[in-house]
């Protein structure tokens, strides 16, 4: 089997460049919540998790986030609504066909949106800790996982406002509530939730739980994972507290504890002066603290100017000194748990995070974590949920963390990006398609060659398999174009190191590969292969794999594929149409000057090369020859002017009819040298048509673009 080895460094090098719930009134075990008519939420009893009841809250509540959250280096999104596109549940029968589904307006909420909804939910508080559910959360997809939100100090449960919409697609999302006079120590917290786990465990054994915190929540949700290492349980940890030590929130418990009641200030007061000089407070101590907790709001201060009122009813004097030790207790006991903890955990570290050292705790975590991955948003603060820059359900996915099982399935796991999800991955890429402005061509069904992909069979399943360029530069080009004319996701068959690190060392940090992983990649392994090729996809196979990615001076457009056929009988198998295509162009921007050979002479650079071999799950290790050469290296180029990409996609061979006949290895064996020699043909056909390209270097097209518009498609040469 081979792999889509050239995506290894491909990343890097471009970032240089259901349980259905309807609606009746709850109650709750003690201080029932009044509940009146309003269709916001779902409200879960605390006694049982196995019924659901519909809370009808006021009309404007709706969801919330933290309030400590709320402060630091804040990135706000002012859009409230945006159109988008649903395409949940690709379906077998639709293969990676995108499925755009019914348009639909999507509501983007915003900081606004978090205090406004927090008003009646507030006021009308009572009771004890318990869950409710968004309504918005409610259009989830089949078979879908649990999702317990466990929020911060604030303790309102509507952290994940800005997410509900997008997180009740794929999961079934519950949010802990804490009223703000309630007053249950973290180990009946502790309780509260391990219970729901247990529960939920015992409802469906074989399914995950995600328990997503952030900042308190995260340690909440440490300690029982640690508790429960029987129980499948995925930790989302944002933020976490486990470092409230080093914060500089410390000194703020004591400070406070120790004022006396008429020098005690409000929220809203602190916040007003704040805005101006806040060396007007007479507390300078904790004027110069809780300033840092608003200094980050720099876009949306109005907001929190307009909802102060809100802040103090969130976190009144008692209550933050209340949540500030409990804060303590929680940070203590998940750290002494750290050592029992088996859980897969993705944590997501803020860079610009005032008021825990983020950064520093998600590496120190991960020391201790057996199945830890990082995502780091350098321009973020502490309140990460309630900020720009993350969209939370993609982060799951990108980082192959949504699972609906006990074990993850590439395949039948795999949702499809939206066109929005789509737009922003390839806006990465959109200096490489400007620079190289590609050009493809395919093979109508009577031999004719035509620019663009109208000869690429649109129902699956079909085989891409072709010749690897330098370092994968032709995937992003390739992809995007297929998504944009064809409506087709490719799912490439790419190497495990995309997914997986034997060990922390140089290879590039998997959070590269997120896009990939969106787009549909899944790691190289026959029953990858079977499941695409049985769920009539549209699948990308490189032969050649990382050996052709990885070439050597003078061996650009020379294909190194196995001796004996490792795809043709799979693909005769489900009668799937296997497209052979070659592209070049990477010796038109680069020139490689320092390639393996080179630098296996060379010490350092030998060393170099075995340490990242190491790092890398090893393919095709009882091959022989060139193509089983799978040390890992980055070669040494020296970039030029930019020239132009070509792909040539030949004409189909089909296999459908013929499962019989190619079950015998030499006949399979002769289509699989008919399918090399084809990708050999489309190789030399577009080496020799671009010599004729008038448009081939980067100025005649700047020019051309110049007089027709930078969106216009720049001509090629004659077909």
């Amino acid at each position: 089997m081979a792999a889509t080895g050239a995506c290894v460094f491909h990343g890097l090098l471009f970032s240089a460049f259901p349980r259905d719930r309807t609606s009746f009134t709850a109650s709750f075990k003690s201080s029932p919540l009044a509940i009146h008519n309003a269709p916001r939420f779902a409200a879960l009893p605390t006694t049982s998790m196995d019924q659901v009841a519909s809370s009808s809250l006021p009309e404007d509540i709706a969801s919330t986030s933290s309030v400590g959250d709320l402060f630091v280096n804040a990135r706000f999104d002012k859009t409230y609504k945006h159109a988008t596109t649903a395409i949940l549940g690709a379906g077998a029968e639709n293969g990676t066909r995108f499925n755009s589904g019914s348009e639909h307006t999507e509501v983007r909420r915003s900081l606004n949106d978090y205090f406004e909804q927090s008003v009646d939910l507030i006021r009308s508080d009572n009771g004890p800790p318990r869950w409710f559910s968004p309504l918005e959360s409610g259009s989830r997809i089949h078979n879908s996982p649990l999702l317990l939100f466990l929020p911060g100090i604030d303790g309102v449960g509507l952290g994940l406002i800005k997410h509900h919409q997008r997180l009740g697609k794929i999961f079934d999302v519950w949010c802990l509530h804490i009223p703000v006079r309630d007053r249950t120590p973290f180990t009946e917290l502790l309780k509260l939730v391990e219970k729901t786990v247990k529960d939920e465990h015992r409802r469906s054994p074989k399914k995950p739980i995600y328990l997503a915190g952030e900042s308190f929540g995260a340690c909440l949700a440490l300690s029982v994972a640690a508790r429960n290492p029987h129980i499948d349980i995925i930790l989302i940890l944002s933020n976490p507290a486990t470092s409230f030590s080093k914060s500089p929130l410390q000194p703020v418990v004591s400070l406070l504890e120790f004022m006396p009641e008429s020098l005690q200030v409000s929220l809203p007061y602190i916040l007003n002066l704040l805005k101006g000089d806040a060396s007007r407070l007479s507390l300078a101590g904790v004027g110069d603290i809780l300033q840092r907790i608003v200094s980050e709001l720099s876009q949306d201060l109005g907001a929190v100017s307009s909802h102060l009122s809100v802040l103090a009813d969130i976190l009144p004097v008692e209550t933050l000194i209340w949540k500030l030790n409990m804060l303590k207790s929680a940070s203590a006991d998940s750290n002494s748990r750290l050592h029992a903890i088996k859980a897969q955990t993705l944590i997501l570290c803020s860079g610009r995070d005032q008021l825990l050292p983020s950064m520093e705790e998600g590496e120190r975590l991960r020391q201790f974590l057996p199945k830890c991955e990082i995502r780091r948003f350098s321009n973020n603060g502490h309140f990460l949920f309630l900020e720009d820059g993350l969209d939370l359900a993609t982060t799951i996915r990108g980082a192959s963390f949504y699972r609906r099982s006990q074990y993850l399935d590439y395949v039948s796991d795999f949702i499809p990006p939206s066109p929005a999800e789509v737009r922003k991955i390839f806006e990465d890429y959109s200096l490489v398609n400007f620079a190289t402005s590609p050009v493809l061509l395919s093979t109508l069904e009577d031999g004719k060659i035509v620019r663009g992909l109208a000869g690429i069979p649109e129902e699956g399943p079909v085989l891409f398999v072709g010749y690897h360029m330098l370092l994968g530069l032709e995937l992003a080009p390739m992809v995007g174009q297929f998504f944009k004319e064809k409506n087709i996701i490719l799912r490439g068959m790419a190497h495990p190191l995309m997914f997986i690190k034997i060990k922390e060392g140089r290879l590039p940090d998997l959070a590269s590969y997120d896009s990939f992983r969106m787009m549909g990649a899944v790691p190289v392994t026959a029953k990858n292969f079977y499941k695409l090729l049985s769920t009539k996809s549209h699948v990308l196979l490189y032969p050649g794999g990382m050996r052709e990615a990885l070439h050597r001076k003078g061996e650009a457009y020379k294909l190194f594929w196995p001796e004996q056929s490792e795809f043709i009988r799979m693909a005769a198998r489900f009668g799937a149409k296997i497209v052979p295509f070659g592209v070049v162009g990477e010796d038109d921007i680069s020139e490689m000057v320092f390639d393996y050979e080179d630098q296996m002479k060379v010490p350092l650079f030998k060393k170099q090369i075995e340490e990242l071999t190491s790092e890398a799950v090893k393919l095709r290790a009882h091959m022989n020859g060139e193509v089983a050469n799978q040390d890992v290296h980055f070669p040494g180029i020296i970039p030029k002017l930019p020239g132009r990409f070509y792909y040539y996609f030949g004409k189909p061979f089909e296999t459908e009819g013929r499962k019989e006949e190619l079950r015998n290895r030499e006949k399979a064996h002769e289509l699989y040298l008919q399918v090399k020699g084809e990708v050999e043909n489309c190789l030399a056909y577009l080496t020799n048509k671009r010599e004729s390209d008038p448009y081939r270097q980067l100025w005649p097209r700047l020019a051309y673009q110049a007089k027709h518009g930078f969106t216009a498609e720049v001509p090629t040469f004659e077909i």
